[in-house]
């Protein structure tokens, strides 16, 4: 039974390669490509590895192909990366296009089980596209026939057998002589095939060296049979990777007699068409004798004056160009590669000895000279930079600083680290934008990252006259002299750059104005008690400038944003570029009138006499800041409010202070604290600098406002239901702990002590 379905299968072979008809395949030729255009203007003509020449386009709907059947689809995950109808591209050329071949395989165990089996088909049909004559149909295996058949299943089939007994008859010389390996053509341009595997008798009988068979369809000559292939496990990659599918193509079904009355005739101007070959219809295109190029491009054929030595005068190389020609001289020659010029010299002719002696003594000299003037500029530059960090240590005020280093106690100043310009420009990244933490009057302040690995603040002042660097030289007398944990350290300066810099202790919180202004984030942190915390802190730091230190310092810019935070929320005061030292023998000096509006005390805005009371004024604006989080001054706000110094007045005087003070102020702290701190920052804010409290008695007072936090209201806080009744009627009016007395007692206290501020 099995021996004539064999017969059977065999007659048809026979059949169907005797009734084929056989094109005979033309040379594959790439003119094509040879277009100083080769895609359709705008549009991309590669496709990773792979040249797209037009009709192709790289883009589905992107217009840059003919019609829809010439588009690719250009992706990273393919390699080359082209794909049409979902089908790898590897080659397109005049008139073929090659593509990813696919494997049929069966295998089987010892017993003649199928153990794998594998099916390859294609359909291509309704594509500008058919199956070329240049394609083989192999067929490997010992044990195997197969069938490959057509659309029709009758006229395009073709098919062949591959037998051996035994490993030593496959001799693996390379051809498919039917013994291992068989071959036979693919004709009839088809674009569909179905490939059948059939086996003789399971592989039972040569399953020792050939477990499996195959069937592919590839390109005539890129497949080389191996006995080897009979075993091997890696075969089907090898032929994926070595063995391609050839393709024609042609544009449309029409003939050239057809196309040429047509409205999308292909063929452009210096052209002539051809007709396909394949009996599918549809035809090419091709530039005129004496042209090459493209011819679906406009002017894509130029003429081919290298094709023609009557039209270019060149040696051994022409390259034609659109309307012209240049000659060029192979590897290891030289000159102009034409007949009348200089021609194509070898290099090693000896004519050329002397040239070549007297370029490589210009080039040795020409090198000579360059290292000479290379160092020359080297050390002209170092001795220049020497210089400039020479003089700008002089103008920023070195020899001062030297000097009244000389006058003060050893330890104190000459402790401080002197930083080099290169150290500074490597821990700011060269000043880059992105390290800038803080802008102020004096200067840029940036982070930076020491070489072991320490971060700081360095603080590049900007460009100054005279008197600002002795403004400079006097905050780094300042702080050398302090130390104090509420007060910013100075580690040293650097005075060899063009602008002076500090570095600092780099403190990561930033600023008690961002905290206490940046209402779109409520902050867990800023308690009463903290609130208190900072306020002490800060005051007992200006408390020790003004009579701890060895020589009385006045900050003059005393203010919410020169107040820094550290990771643990510590206060630490910060920017003394405004401060001045105060003689002993005097309690003020006069000087220009240096602040920040909102901040500035009136009396020494009108005077310029600068006492330590200067700093009270600003220090209790500050204070206001605290209890009801606003700015010192706010341009937005109507006129009453514009003022929060005079606002807060006005509503004490007026006997309604507690509907501007913050809610969490007034929730969490007691009537009486309240009132303390409220007599307290009014008493700062007095316009006559004789009735304003030191710093040191301020400090005191909210240390003692801060310890009386422990022990009160711990079981009276005043609920949501209560602060909405106080800020309708005001504290003053509710009694709501046994230590209060009544409104007019309240009122009366506070309106025996009315005051005005600066507005």
């Amino acid at each position: 039974m099995f021996s004539v379905l064999v017969s059977s299968i065999l007659a048809l072979l026979i059949t169907s390669q005797t009734s084929t008809f056989f094109a005979a395949a033309a040379a594959d030729t790439y003119n094509i490509l040879k277009s100083t255009a080769i895609s359709k203007p705008g549009c991309p003509s590669k496709c990773g590895n792979l040249t797209v020449p037009y009709p192709f386009g790289v883009g589905i709907g992107s217009g840059c192909a003919l019609n829809e059947g010439f588009e690719l689809n250009c992706t990273d995950d393919a390699f080359p990366g082209a794909l049409i109808s979902n089908i790898q591209i590897y080659d397109i050329s005049d008139s073929h296009m090659r593509i990813s071949s696919v494997v049929a395989r069966r295998c089987y165990d010892t017993t003649g089980a199928l153990v794998l089996e594998n099916t390859a088909s294609s359909d291509i049909r309704g594509t500008p596209f058919t199956y070329s004559d240049l394609n083989k149909f192999t067929i490997v295996g010992c044990d195997d026939l197969a069938l490959l058949l057509g659309a029709d299943g009758g006229n395009q089939t073709s098919g062949c057998v591959s037998v051996c007994s035994s490993a030593k008859e496959v001799t693996g010389g390379g051809e498919c002589s039917g013994k291992g390996c068989c071959q036979t053509s693919m004709s009839g341009a088809p674009q569909f095939y179905l490939m059948n595997l059939v086996t003789l008798n399971n592989h039972t009988t040569v399953s020792s060296f050939n477990p499996c068979g195959y069937g592919f369809v590839g390109e005539q000559g890129s497949f080389v049979f191996r006995a080897t292939d009979l075993s091997d496990p890696n075969f089907v990659d090898r032929v994926r990777t070595t063995v391609r599918i050839v393709l024609d193509w042609t544009i449309g079904n029409l003939s050239c007699a057809q196309a040429k009355d047509s409205s999308d005739y292909a063929c452009k101007v210096n052209s002539y068409c051809i007709d396909s070959d394949t009996g599918l219809g549809g035809y090419r295109c091709s530039c005129s004798n004496g042209y090459q190029g493209n011819p679906y491009l406009d002017q894509g054929c130029i003429v081919d004056k290298c094709s023609d030595p009557n039209l270019n005068d060149c040696k051994k190389i022409c390259v034609s160009s659109v309307g012209s020609f240049n000659c060029s001289c192979p590897n290891g020659e030289h000159g102009d590669g034409r007949n009348k010029g200089t021609g194509c010299i070898p290099y090693n002719s000896n004519h050329q000895f002397p040239a070549a002696k007297l370029a490589l003594g210009a080039g040795f000299g020409f090198l000579s000279l360059v290292i000479v003037g290379t160092s020359l500029y080297l050390y002209i530059k170092k001795r220049n930079l020497v210089k400039r960090r020479e003089k700008f240590f002089k103008r920023n005020g070195g020899f001062i600083l030297k000097q009244r280093i000389s006058l003060k106690d050893e330890g104190s100043i000459d402790s401080t680290k002197i930083f080099t310009a290169e150290d500074l420009e490597k821990a700011t990244s060269n000043y880059a934008d992105s390290r800038i933490i803080g802008r102020g009057g004096f200067g840029t302040v940036y982070k930076g990252i020491l070489p072991d690995k320490s971060v700081v603040a360095i603080k590049k002042s900007t460009m100054m006259d005279e008197s600002q660097i002795e403004q400079f030289i006097n905050e780094v007398i300042i702080l050398t002299q302090i130390n104090h944990r509420n007060v910013v350290k100075l580690l040293g300066c650097c005075l060899e750059s063009e602008v002076p810099i500090l570095v600092y202790e780099y403190i990561s919180n930033g600023t008690l104005f961002e905290h206490i202004h940046n209402k779109a984030s409520p902050l867990d942190w800023l308690s009463w008690e903290n609130r208190l915390r900072i306020a002490s802190e800060a005051a007992g730091a200006l408390s020790y400038l003004h009579s701890a230190a060895s020589t009385p310092i006045i900050h003059r810019d005393v203010k919410s944003s020169n107040i820094l935070l550290d990771e643990y929320y510590t206060a630490k005061i910060s920017d003394f570029g405004a401060s001045r030292l105060i003689p002993l023998d005097q309690n003020k000096v006069t000087t220009m009138v240096i602040g920040t509006f909102g901040y500035l005390d009136p009396e020494y805005f009108h005077t310029s006499h600068l006492t330590e009371k200067s700093d009270v004024y600003s220090f209790g604006v500050v204070l206001i800041e605290l209890l009801t989080r606003e700015k010192p001054v706010d341009m937005e706000k109507s006129e009453e409010q514009r003022s929060l110094t005079a606002y807060f007045i006005t509503a004490m005087n007026e006997n309604r202070l507690f509907k501007i003070l913050e809610t969490r102020v007034v929730r969490e702290g007691t009537l009486e604290q309240l009132q303390m701190m409220a007599e307290l920052i009014k008493r700062c804010l007095h316009l006559n600098r004789d009735d304003r409290p030191t710093m040191k008695e301020v400090a005191m007072e909210l240390e003692s406002l801060r310890n009386s936090t422990k022990n009160s209201w711990t079981n009276q806080s005043v609920n949501q239901e209560s602060v909405s009744l106080i800020r309708s009627t005001d504290l003053y009016a509710v009694s709501v702990s046994p230590y209060d007395s009544t409104s007019r007692e309240f009122s009366g206290k506070y309106s025996s002590s009315t005051n005005s501020s600066l507005v």
